[in-house]
This record gives structure tokens, sequence and C-alpha cells, in this order.
């Protein structure tokens, strides 16, 4: 009898131990899925905005024996961060793999002077444009009045880098002779150091990085090739989007990104 009574208690403890365990998981799991459900709430829960980008100029870009990041999109997001509560973190990526290092939460944000294009919203959720931008063409100044259309630079050899618009417009221009590298920085050394005949990249940072009192002083930008507009990029069905969209508005009213843009002699896409 003593033992059917323990065995018993035995069930009932057990039962209600299932039944506590069961209740537990259920609060665990909703807080999970209310938790992965936000991306703001994922950043401000951990306090730090992780931003991925290449070294850029006027974009993201250190200053000569600077450690630090500056330049448009670095005060940009800096400022972003501080209206989020946050800290910013900025992580150098291979542009080709920035889908990839998004989804995995390596990285909060692509942030970069990026493109925006069909396939870069079809693995990605981005923001509304903020920056007009076109690809370039750029090469050896003595050599820019030789070169007046695509198709007088047939037989040229192009560098870019690798996954970015100016890689898509030497292929959509026909350009067969393509040498692809890590960043538009090293594109453009292709071209200084004669490896290259031209690169396209970004027409903001030929305004920045070519011409008389630059590194690059012996080059110059020639055609366009496209125009474009950037944008910021954030995870798939992210809150971030709407949440930097109303952030942009706002600094934008208020006249501080008109200030920043003019800083950097850049054009915003929101004043169209």
């Amino acid at each position: 009898m003593k033992k059917i009574i323990a065995l018993l208690l035995m069930l009932v403890m057990l039962v209600g131990c299932f039944a506590s365990c069961g209740d537990n998981n259920t609060d665990a799991d909703d807080g999970s899925s209310n938790a992965a459900a936000s991306d703001l709430a994922y950043i401000q829960g951990k306090g730090k905005i992780v931003i991925g980008i290449t070294d850029y100029a006027p974009m993201n870009y250190k200053e000569e024996g600077s450690t630090e990041w500056t330049g448009f999109d670095t005060e940009f997001a800096q400022k972003f961060a501080e209206e989020l509560g946050v800290e910013v973190e900025f992580i150098e990526i291979d542009w080709d793999s920035k889908q990839m290092e998004l989804k995995s939460k390596s990285i909060d944000a692509v942030w970069n002077g990026m493109t925006i294009t069909d396939e870069v919203k079809k693995s990605m959720d981005v923001s509304n444009a903020y920056v007009k931008n076109a690809q370039v063409v750029v090469m050896s100044k003595d050599k820019v009045a030789d070169y007046t259309t695509a198709d007088s630079m047939k037989s040229l050899k192009f560098a870019a880098e690798s996954g970015s618009a100016g890689e898509a417009a030497i292929k959509d221009a026909g350009f067969e002779n393509l040498t692809v590298v890590k960043t538009q920085a090293l594109a453009l050394l292709e071209v200084k150091s004669g490896s290259a005949d031209a690169c396209v990249i970004d027409i903001t940072m030929a305004n920045a990085m070519t011409g008389e009192g630059t590194s690059y002083a012996d080059l110059a930008k020639g055609i366009e090739l496209t125009t474009e507009e950037y944008g910021v990029a954030f995870r798939q069905g992210s809150d971030m989007v709407a949440t930097f969209n109303n952030f942009m508005t706002k600094v934008y009213e208020s006249g501080w990104l008109k200030t920043l843009a003019e800083k950097y002699e850049l054009t915003l896409a929101l004043e169209d």
C-alpha cells in the first residue's frame, strides 16, 4: 500500500513539473519571437548598431594618420545611433558578401554609398534614397578627351570593385576586359599603377579622390555610364527601415542633413 501511495505521489509531482515546464517554455518562446520580430528592439537591447562599410571617401574613410572613421555616411550613422540611444560600430566587409553579413547578424545595416538596385532589394530591405550618384569612368587625365563614348572604350582594360554598381555598369556597357578588386580604392590604384586603363567608380568618390590636390592628381573623370541613388540596407522584414526613414525625414526638415551634404559636396535625393 505504501508503495502504491509513493508511486501516486511521484506521478502527481511529475505532472506538476511538466505543466510548469511547459508554461515556462511557452513564455520563453513568446519572448524570443517578439524580440526576433523587432530589429529595433534587438539593436537597442544590445546597445549597439553595427554598420557594414568599405573604405570609400567621402562616405566612410580615415584621415591620414587617424584610426577613426569619418565621412558623410559615418556622421549620418552616428547621428542615427544617437537618436536610437545606442553606440555605433563600423566594420569593414567584403562588399560581395554584404547580404550574407546582414542575414547572419554580423552587421545590422549596410551603409556605405550603396546603390539601390532591383537585385539588392531581392535580399535586403532598403530605405528611401538619400544621395544621388553616378557610375563614372576614371582614367589618366591626358586620355580623357580621347574617350568620349562607351563605344570608344571597348578595347580598354577596366577595373572595378567586385559586386559593385561599377562592375555592373562595365558589364552592361559590354566591356569585356575587366579585373575585379575588393574595393573602389583598389580600382583607382589599378589605374594609377598602369595595371588597368580605366576604372568605373562612384562619382562621389571620383570627385573626392581624383584631380589636383589629391593622391590621384594624374587621374580624371570621363563619361558617366549610369545614374543612380544611394540607400541604407537592413534585414528583410526589419522595422529599422521605417525607423530610419522617419529619422531621415526629421533631420532633413531640420536642415541638419542639408548641412552635412554641403560639407561633403553631395546632392541629396530628397531634394527632388
